[in-house]
């Protein structure tokens, strides 16, 4: 139980609650939301398994509208990652990109969803590849939605992590975040600043994350301890299918960085989705979400689509 957030208090409102559990594994107290199709759906095909994997500050609410649409065809199974949203007992040491995808695996194995096409957005891109490595058996498919796969470019690149790593040990930061979550407008203006139109309730949530002094301070032990460059080097050993959908407009990963690390994939297409941003499910979950259920009823080839 988180010590600042109670469930049936901030989250008595949540996005698909219906639909929510909590798992204990060990230390970590998972937040899971499972849809399945109706039984008596009509299935041109068997369904498939779907795990969803938000990105750094973010929660299974970013899939609030695309996951729906995504359970009328397949099973869906979005936790909240370590330390975010409602997930919580994460330490300092589980925020790194290895600890987590064990975790991740962890769950999945002991749930029994697998094998399941891995769709992971921005970092949770990352994390699903990560996981996939170590335990390929889980994965049936891996789509990645505005994946942060590389390194930030450039001098930002080389600073980003230190200075996440210095704002990790400010005595109070997270509670003085949270703080000014609440009586300022950084959260709108951060998300302005990803490239996506996003409705006031989209942001409302975002806004509503920000405010838990847990929440926040996992985002930045996140941070602190992502280690993008090294995932990169490993990313020419990933053999398998994996598709790289990028937007337009998003200026948290352009296009031509999703680009960029399809060259370092054996085999991997891309897809630009147009006048979109970095969180272009959430502006446009029916158009996702149909490219997403095409893609997984067509064979996979190697060219680009």
């Amino acid at each position: 139980m988180r010590s600042s957030w109670q469930w049936d208090q901030q989250g008595a409102d949540w996005p698909l609650r219906a639909h929510s559990r909590f798992v204990l594994r060990g230390h970590l107290r998972w937040h899971l939301q499972h849809l399945k199709p109706d039984a008596d759906a009509s299935q041109a095909r068997p369904a498939s398994r779907i795990v969803l994997l938000h990105g750094t500050f973010s929660s299974t609410h970013s899939f609030r509208k695309l996951a729906p649409q995504l359970a009328k065809h397949h099973e869906v199974l979005m936790p909240d990652l370590p330390g975010h949203g409602w997930t919580s007992g994460a330490r300092a040491a589980d925020m790194a990109m290895q600890r987590m995808a064990l975790a991740l695996i962890d769950l999945l194995d002991a749930s029994g969803f697998y094998p399941a096409v891995f769709i992971g957005h921005s970092a949770g891109a990352a994390l699903g590849i990560r996981a996939a490595m170590a335990a390929p058996t889980l994965m049936q498919r891996m789509l990645s939605l505005n994946g942060a796969l590389l390194p930030l470019p450039g001098l930002l690149g080389q600073v980003f992590a230190p200075a996440a790593q210095v704002l990790d040990r400010v005595p109070g930061l997270a509670q003085f975040t949270a703080w000014r979550s609440r009586h300022s407008d950084w959260v709108d203006r951060l998300l302005a600043g990803t490239g996506s139109k996003l409705s006031a309730e989209d942001v409302s949530w975002y806004r509503r994350l920000a405010s838990d002094p847990e929440h926040v301070k996992a985002v930045v032990e996140m941070m602190a301890r992502w280690d993008l460059s090294g995932f990169a080097s490993l990313l020419p050993s990933f053999h398998a299918p994996i598709d790289l959908v990028g937007a337009s407009r998003d200026t948290t990963v352009p296009a031509a960085e999703i680009k960029r690390a399809a060259l370092l994939l054996p085999q991997a297409r891309c897809h630009v989705l147009r006048d979109l941003g970095h969180l272009a499910h959430e502006e446009a979950p029916q158009q996702v979400a149909e490219w997403i259920l095409n893609a997984l009823e067509q064979p996979w080839t190697s060219q680009n689509v």
